[in-house]
């Protein structure tokens, strides 16, 4: 078992036929690290993020998640994770506290602590007084709020974060960052691809993949440097433009 780090992946690869999505990919990521990983669309990001969930099988290469193999102890990955996508987190026709319950329960946690957690990150959210509320009632910055501490309900060792901020307002967003900093500080280690670049500024270090493949790996600061750039937009931007393939 490997458990020195959070993420380690190892030349990880995966090809459908002829096509290779992800190519030899390799990198780890700490306890309690914000990494960011970003690629335009079919840069294969989304491919490598479903492997190191344990949803799919990688074609060669190592990856480890939480200490487990993701091709070999895959279950044992998802029972130490956690995820939110854009799409889909929560069940709109379920009342707020009624999410919390049923995730909790699929995370496998006792009656009590269920009950204790909801209790706190009600409060914690400020979403005491809408305890009772239909989730598909609440505004999409209350919901993603929402969705991000369902994700780490159970106090997973990772928390991959698929475009979590996709179509809320900037203020909302940097509301939502601070729940990421608050993860982070109590040890759960966030993986998060994002198409906002003022977001990546956020992250303790990005990669950036073209192609399948990792092109720059680095600290904000270390990438705008070596770039010579003022910004992270430009550097995805000049790597961005060097892609061949497009779609994920």
């Amino acid at each position: 078992m490997e458990i020195e780090r959070a993420i380690r992946v190892e030349e990880l690869t995966k090809r459908f036929g002829d096509f290779t999505a992800v190519d030899h990919i390799s990198f780890s990521v700490g306890r309690g690290e914000i990494f960011g990983f970003l690629g335009a669309n079919g840069a294969g990001k989304t491919t490598a993020m479903r492997m190191l969930c344990g949803l799919s099988i990688p074609t060669s290469g190592v990856g480890y998640v939480a200490g487990f193999n993701v091709a070999t102890q895959s279950e044992e990955v998802k029972k130490k994770i956690g995820y939110m996508s854009q799409k889909f987190s929560l069940y709109e026709d379920l009342k707020v506290w009624e999410n919390l319950r049923l995730f909790g329960g699929i995370y496998g946690m006792s009656g009590r602590a269920i009950a204790e957690g909801t209790d706190r990150i009600l409060n914690e959210l400020g979403f005491a007084a809408e305890r009772n509320t239909l989730v598909k009632s609440l505004p999409l910055g209350w919901k993603q709020k929402l969705a991000f501490s369902v994700s780490i309900f159970h106090e997973p060792k990772v928390v991959f974060l698929d475009e979590p901020t996709g179509g809320v307002d900037p203020v909302t967003r940097r509301q939502f960052w601070e729940l990421i900093y608050q993860a982070a500080e109590r040890g759960i280690t966030i993986f998060v691809t994002t198409h906002y670049m003022d977001e990546a500024e956020y992250c303790d270090r990005v990669s950036i993949m073209v192609d399948g493949k990792i092109k720059a790996l680095d600290t904000p600061r270390n990438l705008r440097s070596t770039f010579g750039v003022a910004s992270m937009d430009e550097v995805f931007r000049r790597l961005a433009r060097e892609a061949e393939r497009k779609g994920d």
